[in-house]
């Protein structure tokens, strides 16, 4: 259990600083235009940002950790296809693919 709610606090807490990092860094905010996603940069920041609020309140509320590992899982499978269509290397590619397994990880153990 630990090591469960170890993962959910790093998933939540990344997600919370890169959700805030994609409104305010301008790396970032290249990236969302390199990416074809500059229209969508404060919806999907949104999104992240209360994920990692859900994950946060899903130790209380255990439901809310499956939901938001869920969704989470898609997101970056959805990052993942982004970053390959845009012919990013590996390094580029992994973080995506590690948030991916990452909630799935955190997905499979809640169901």
């Amino acid at each position: 259990m630990l090591l469960e709610n170890i993962l959910i606090y790093f998933s939540a807490l990344s997600f919370i600083f890169y959700s805030i990092n994609s409104v305010y860094s301008q790396r970032l905010i290249e990236e969302f235009e390199r990416w074809g996603y500059a229209k969508f940069r404060y919806l999907i920041a949104s999104f992240q940002f209360l994920a990692g609020i859900g994950f946060i309140i899903g130790i209380y509320f255990t439901f809310l950790i499956t939901i938001v590992s869920f969704l989470l899982s898609v997101m970056m499978v959805i990052a993942v296809y982004t970053r390959v269509k845009v012919k990013d290397n590996f390094v580029q590619i992994f973080p995506a693919v590690f948030y991916t397994l990452l909630n799935l990880i955190i997905f499979y153990n809640s169901i």
